[in-house]
């Protein structure tokens, strides 16, 4: 077989493969709709009963039954429960028309009587509905679906408790712009996470390891910490050399935001933060800006990342001009306590 021959046979299978992959994705929609429909179905046949705990039961189990007998698997009185929870849900659970209009701006969705769309499949949904808080449900379910998260991912980001350490970086206007539209990434600040949450490097709390061997971790799992960081993030490399009178220096991690349109330099520290340290973060910062970023690109941020913070030091280390500019994030190699976020969340 030629190469031309293999290309041709490449393209063709490319082909077949992608329309595969559309018709699956477009028949998950499809079932997320139907079982919305079928929601509200039982919900209205079950307001009809004149006994509506016991009729509510019974519509559950003998619709459960029939359908089995009908389909297969799939209908059980659990899963007939979850489309009747669905339909009561987001009948009323709107995600904001601007953002609809965004995530709906490729691919046409239809969408129910009440104007409501939906963009991810039903695992996602499952996942979402035990989401007690709306606001935190309306966020997670907006970033699903705008970074195409798959289920693990949304999993891990739940887990993280993104939602919160995201909040509590903001003040009350901007906690409910994320609920009414996710992360808007518009200004430095806007990309910053406190704490960062690193435990798929695989680093437990009370081991002993160096600064290089973190370093070497977080290229090592690449993918996951570029997905920790969030939006626009792309990783342009590790111990980057810059040379200023004769002096070599090292710039561990080095990324650039295409949403910013900035670099983003990292500095991992597992030592208590010094004020030593946010200097020398001022000078890596002074030298991209000067050097090495393009005239139309934005100021470059600079990140330390730390195990330990004085919120103090930083204050009066850095001047007011900077402050927008070099922050100071905690890591956490452990998934960090929702309960003790949403606790510091409150106490904001």
């Amino acid at each position: 077989m030629g190469d031309i021959e293999k290309g041709f046979y490449a393209n063709v299978a490319n082909m077949l493969e992608n329309a595969r992959r559309h018709a699956q994705q477009t028949t998950n929609m499809v079932m997320v709709y139907t079982y919305y429909e079928i929601g509200r179905m039982i919900v209205e046949e079950q307001q009809n009963g004149n006994e509506r705990a016991e009729y509510g039961r019974q519509v559950l189990k003998g619709l459960s039954e029939y359908l089995t007998g009908r389909f297969g698997r799939g209908f059980s009185e659990d899963n007939l429960g979850n489309m009747r929870r669905f339909y009561l849900l987001y009948s009323r659970d709107q995600i904001s028309e601007t953002v609809s209009r965004k995530l709906d701006s490729e691919s046409k969705l239809p969408q129910t009587a009440s104007g409501r769309k939906f963009f991810l499949s039903w695992s996602h949904y499952l996942k979402l509905m035990r989401i007690s808080n709306p606001d935190e449900r309306h966020f997670y379910e907006i970033e699903a679906a705008r970074n195409g998260w798959s289920l693990a991912e949304l999993n891990r980001q739940t887990g993280s408790s993104l939602y919160e350490r995201l909040a509590l970086s903001r003040n009350k206007e901007d906690v409910r712009a994320l609920a009414q539209e996710g992360q808007v990434v518009e200004k430095p600040s806007d990309a910053i996470k406190d704490p960062y949450v690193l435990e798929f490097l695989g680093l437990k709390e009370e081991s002993m390891y160096s600064e290089q061997e973190l370093e070497t971790r977080i290229i090592d799992h690449l993918q996951e910490f570029l997905l920790e960081l969030g939006r626009g993030f792309t990783f342009v490399g590790r111990q980057q050399r810059f040379t200023f009178d004769y002096e070599h220096f090292w710039v561990d991690l080095v990324f650039y935001n295409r949403i910013l349109r900035c670099f983003v330099l990292f500095d991992l520290k597992l030592d208590k933060l010094t004020h030593q340290d946010i200097g020398q973060m001022q000078m890596y910062v002074h030298y991209y800006d000067r050097y090495v970023k393009l005239e139309d690109e934005n100021s470059t941020i600079g990140i330390l990342l730390c195990k330990e913070k004085n919120d103090t030091v930083i204050e009066l280390t850095l001047p007011e001009s900077e402050k927008d500019q070099i922050f100071a994030s905690k890591y956490e190699t452990v998934l960090p306590s929702k309960e003790e976020l949403r606790r510091l969340l409150d106490e904001c």
